[in-house]
């Protein structure tokens, strides 16, 4: 129901930047961990990043830690995720994921990513050339 739809993607060289949305619908938005995950060819799936559900705790992948940030608008019920100083080895698809956030009742720590994720978007491009 979420119904997550990515955009942003394209062909950027190497250090530049590019800014990946993802839009999603549901009366429960709010309620929804997000994260980001990618593909690069002949590889399997690989998580990226992850923020809570009110935006207050996000986690990142080393490969990317501080050249990515993830952030969150409930009002748009969107997720961004804002890449900088882009590499080659960037280079995937990239999908953008939800699941239920249990720290939405219970607060506390959040330990995202999760196991589990319930909607998946379709993917977008990302290129990075050397």
């Amino acid at each position: 129901q979420l119904d997550p739809v990515e955009s942003g993607g394209g062909v950027v060289q190497a250090g530049g930047s590019l800014r990946l949305s993802c839009a999603a619908s549901g009366e429960t938005f709010y309620s929804y961990a997000l994260a980001w995950f990618r593909r690069a060819p002949g590889q399997e799936r690989e998580f990226v990043a992850t923020i809570s559900h009110d935006g207050a705790s996000t986690i990142y992948a080393d490969s990317v830690k501080d050249r990515f940030t993830i952030s969150r608008d409930n009002d748009k019920k969107t997720t961004y995720l804002q890449m900088n100083s882009l590499k080659p080895e960037d280079t995937a698809v990239y999908y953008c994921a939800s699941a239920w956030d249990r720290t939405y009742y219970s607060g506390g720590t959040f330990y995202g990513p999760y196991d589990e994720y319930d909607y998946w978007g379709q993917g977008t491009q990302v290129t990075v050339s050397s």
